[in-house]
């Protein structure tokens, strides 16, 4: 079964997989109102499709900034409605660009436990050399955990890993520039503040200035591809 996008669904054990949550925790959030309902397929299965699991994992990376329930249901309902799937990770990003950065030392069972679901020997080896996992001596694996998620949806992207290295230079190389350059214009504009009230204005507009570029950097992107398809769109036939 598709959706109208051509994106398969989910049955609730696969949803809960991929999220590397439990199924009656998927069962919690929709009681809770936190998670839509499923659309009802044949056989009166339910079927999740990609806002469900987007959502889903906001709603996770919600409960590991500290977030009660009832904050993150009022964190839901302020957003606005018809958020596709990509709109979604883009919140769920800034979100977790609150946090530090979070390495953790696991086995192998516990690295497919977090990545929702086993990775044979080859994924593990791409996701090393994309630097999302390390290798340990004692056969664990150091993982960043912030990183695993998007490393394990790459895989699945018909691009060779030569291509997804050099895309992660490219974007490590000019985020950076970005961080120097915005921090630089934003220490001038604070330079004559308490530093008590520099380091409050600073933890406000983190989240602002990670959101600003997310949404920038999706505009440009949908804009060079949009001239590139249409570059490259075939001539009518006569």
């Amino acid at each position: 079964m598709t959706t109208d996008t051509g994106e398969p669904t989910l049955t609730i054990d696969e949803l809960a997989a991929r999220a590397g949550v439990t199924v009656r925790t998927v069962r919690f959030y929709g009681t809770k109102g936190l998670l839509p309902p499923p659309v009802i397929g044949p056989r009166r299965v339910g079927r999740y499709g990609p806002d469900h699991l987007a959502r889903l994992s906001l709603i996770e990376e919600l409960q590991r900034q500290g977030m009660t329930l009832a904050a993150i249901e009022r964190y839901l309902r302020a957003l606005p409605t018809g958020l596709s799937a990509h709109d979604l990770a883009i919140h769920r990003a800034v979100v977790a660009s609150w946090a530090p950065e979070a390495v953790e030392s696991v086995s192998r069972e516990e690295l497919g436990r977090l990545a929702g679901r086993p990775l044979d020997d080859g994924e593990v080896e791409r996701l090393a050399a994309m630097g999302v996992i390390a290798p340990e001596d004692d056969g664990r694996f150091r993982v960043d955990t912030g990183l695993l998620r998007l490393g394990v949806e790459l895989l699945g992207m018909p691009f060779s890993q030569e291509t997804l290295l050099a895309a992660r230079t490219v974007l490590i190389e000019h985020s950076r520039a970005a961080a120097a350059e915005l921090s630089r214009l934003l220490r001038e504009a604070v330079s004559e503040r308490a530093p008590r009230e520099v380091r409050s204005l600073s933890a406000h507009m983190h989240p602002l200035v990670v959101e600003a570029l997310l949404t920038t950097f999706q505009r440009s992107l949908r804009e060079e591809l949009r001239a590139w398809l249409t570059h490259h769109e075939p001539e009518p036939r006569a």
